[in-house]
Order: C-alpha cells, then structure tokens, then sequence
C-alpha cells in the first residue's frame, strides 16, 4: 500500500488503500461505453480511434457513466492498444471485427525493430482527456488510468488481432525465449512510461489489465515468462506514489503467483470465489470483483441474488480479517447491459453497510 500522509476521504481511495468505508464503493471496468445511448451518439458520428484521440470526446465519454450512475470512480476513456503504435505496429479497429494489427510481430528482427518512444509523445491525447477530466470531477469523484499488461500486449501484436489459443504468441515465447523476453522489456519500458506519466496527468489510481495469461498460460509458463516482467512494472510504477490495482482474468489456478508481481489492490475474475481469492492473495490487501457480467443481463431478482453471494462473500473474507472490497465486475460490461440493471446495481451496493 502506499504511504499517507493524511487519509483520503473518497470511498473509492480508502477502500484501495485498505481503510474503513461506510459503504462498499463500485465502478464496472468498460463503464463507458456502448450500453449507454450517449457513448453510441458519439460513436455513430466518430471512430473508436478518433474518440481516444480527441481529448475533448475522451472526457465526455468517460464523464457519461459518472453522471449517470454516480460510480464511486472514474475511468479514462482509451484501449488498451494504442501505445502500440507508437511502438511501430500499425493498428486498426474494425467494425465488426475489433482491433486489427496490419504488421504483427513474426520473429527476432520485428522485435528487434521496436520503438520504445515516451508517452508524452505517442499518447497526448489521453494524458489531455485526463487532465480535462480530473479538471471536471475535482476531489469528489476519483479517477483511475490504465494499461495493458506485457503479455496481452505481446499476445495482440504476435497474433494480429484477438485470438482463442494464443499459437503464434506461444509458438514464438517457446521458440524464441530471448526475443520473448526483449519484447516484454520493451513493452514494460513502454507501460511503465505511459502510467507514470498518467498519474502526473492527475489519475488517482493506476490499474493494469492482464486478460490474456491466464486463459493462455499455465502456471510454470507464467512465472519463466510472464511474472518478472509484471514484478518490474508494479515496482517501478510505484514512483507514481498512488494505489495501484493488479487485475487478470483465468488466473484462479495461480492467484497467488499473480498477486506476487504486486499491486495494492488485486481484482479478480468471476471464475474464483472471492473470499477464496481474497485468501490465496493475502487478507492485508483490498480485492477488487466479482460479478459475472452476465450476471446484469438478467431479471433484477437474478441480478440481486448473485450480487448478494459478492458481498456476502466479501463480509466472510473481511471475518477472517480482510481490508476491504470494491464491488466490481469480473470483466468488462457488455455492450447488451440494460441500463436500468446498471442504475440498480449501484444503488443497491451503496445501501449495504460496508
């Protein structure tokens, strides 16, 4: 956890810094976007590239669910991907399709022939947009910037696009262990940069998504190579000198292994019980989850019931002495969400006593 020097008074900050709150804070990772009519307003008129490079547009789009909903924290509104460009891969998002990358990786020289350019340069748009938003929200509502963990970034850059078994990414991790490691250094050089320069921007909070390893890795292959990378990157994030969150997904297995790279707060997918989580990470530390989000495609009398079994679970892990929760999804919102299912949900988690 970081060191205070006096405590926050946000509910979102003290619940990451594994202080008392009054109630159960919430945000859903992907709270802003095409569930709400007002970010598919924006979207029929502008490309998802365009939006995260419009500051303007990127704070409207962020702002929309706050808003909307009175989530406990914000979100910056960009994707995981376009640091990669800068890098020297040439992306694309199709419609229909999702993020295209036209030059994937292929061998030791593409690595090689990786840029490593500051944040600063490549990415102004979104330190902008983050500026506008902290302007807008002020102390009230906290907010959080992001990145990609290494090995999702490698993965989509090896891949060329979204992929279900990951054979490109593995087959050159395997066959080329030290242009595997070059690329994940340089992607840790790149994601470090770029959240450092987030939080100077004025993010209250850092989180790191790791979607990918879990569901493409077992736990020997994760920790040769994966963990020393992610290690790197949580300590030397910790310059920024805010809360930092750990998220990945399929990672049940080996949470643990996971929770060792670091982060002060671990959020965790659907597919673990939460106080079993909250165990194998540790009860010192704040957990972050972990609803299905299929879970808010159903009746509110469904919806209640399973939202009920998260914070039911949270109150059986903080008897056996953990910190505190924040009430999140296990993964993204989908585009398909009701919205009146969001506003509940809400409100129902800021009735119960934390």
């Amino acid at each position: 956890m970081t060191i205070l020097s006096s405590e926050p008074t946000s509910t979102f900050l003290r619940a990451c810094h594994g202080l008392p709150t009054d109630y159960t804070p919430i945000w859903l990772m992907r709270q802003a976007g095409r569930y709400m009519a007002e970010y598919r307003a924006i979207r029929a008129q502008h490309s998802m590239l365009d939006v995260i490079n419009t500051p303007e547009l990127a704070a409207e789009v962020t702002l929309q669910p706050i808003k909307a909903f009175g989530f406990d924290a914000a979100i910056i509104f960009a994707d995981i991907l376009p640091p990669l460009i800068g890098m020297g891969l040439n992306l694309e998002f199709v419609k229909g399709e999702g993020p295209v990358i036209y030059n994937p990786l292929q061998g030791p020289a593409d690595v090689a022939a990786l840029q490593t350019p500051p944040a600063a340069e490549t990415m102004p748009a979104t330190l902008e947009a983050i500026k506008l938003v902290v302007a807008e929200l002020g102390q009230k509502t906290p907010l959080i910037g992001f990145a990609g963990a290494p090995f999702t970034l490698a993965s989509y850059a090896i891949e060329g696009g979204g992929s279900k078994v990951y054979a490109k990414a593995k087959a050159l991790m395997y066959r080329e262990p030290k242009a595997w490691h070059m690329l994940m250094e340089k992607l840790v050089t790149v994601q470090v940069d770029y959240l450092l320069e987030q939080a100077k921007a004025g993010a209250a909070v850092l989180q790191l998504f790791d979607s990918w390893a879990g569901l493409a890795l077992g736990v020997d292959d994760y920790i040769e190579f994966v963990q020393p990378h992610n290690r790197r990157l949580f300590v030397e994030i910790a310059a920024a000198g805010v809360p930092t969150i750990n998220f990945s997904t399929g990672t049940g297995a080996y949470l643990d292994e996971v929770a060792a790279c670091g982060g002060a707060v671990v959020g965790v997918d659907w597919r673990v019980r939460l106080d079993e989580a909250w165990e194998m990470i540790g009860w010192q530390r704040p957990i972050q989850g972990n609803l299905d989000p299929i879970a808010l495609l159903t009746g509110w009398d469904q919806l209640k019931a399973r939202v009920d079994v998260v914070l039911e679970r949270a109150a059986r892990g903080k008897a056996q002495g953990g910190v505190s929760h924040i009430f999140n999804l296990g993964h993204g919102i989908l585009p398909n969400t009701p919205i009146e299912n969001v506003q509940r949900l809400v409100e129902y988690v800021h009735e119960q006593t934390s």
